[in-house]
């Protein structure tokens, strides 16, 4: 596994089970909503003293991964 998503983990008892970083109650979720709404790593990493430039970048990849499928089919409407 890449070591930077090691840095990604994904329990229960946190954040309803979400992946979260480091066990921290930040979601990649919405790590991944700061990112895309123009933030920069630097911006966030004031916004969040106790995150590494490395959990953005285990995030990014873990999105990465998770948009790596085969094919996505349409199923009928019911």
């Amino acid at each position: 596994m890449n070591s930077l998503l090691q840095r990604i983990t994904i329990n229960p008892s946190i954040c309803h089970g979400k992946p979260v970083i480091r066990g921290l109650r930040y979601p990649v979720e919405s790590m991944l909503e700061l990112l895309s709404s123009g933030m920069s790593i630097p911006e966030i990493l004031v916004d969040y003293e106790d995150l590494e430039r490395e959990d953005l970048l285990a995030v990014l990849e873990y999105a990465m991964r998770l948009s790596q499928v085969k094919r996505i089919e349409l199923l009928p409407a019911a």
